[in-house]
């Protein structure tokens, strides 16, 4: 599972729900919270967070908690 993957766990949030409120495809969303490999577009962040009545910055760093600058 995927961070985002987790993130929506959390919330009890329901891929189905989200799917249909932001017009982001279904098998989208199954790539996006099981396929590590799988890169979340920011548009798609972005109204997966309105979806979810949540702030997308706040979203951006519980996502992306464990990512670290390079050098």
């Amino acid at each position: 599972m995927t961070e985002l993957g987790q993130y929506l766990s959390k919330k009890s949030a329901s891929k189905a729900e989200i799917s249909k409120k932001t017009g982001i495809s279904k098998s989208r969303m199954s790539e996006l919270t099981l396929n590590p490999s799988t890169q979340l577009r920011a548009r798609e962040l972005y109204l997966i967070a309105l979806a979810l009545d949540v702030d997308p910055c706040e979203m951006i760093k519980e996502i992306f908690k464990d990512e670290k600058l390079v050098g």
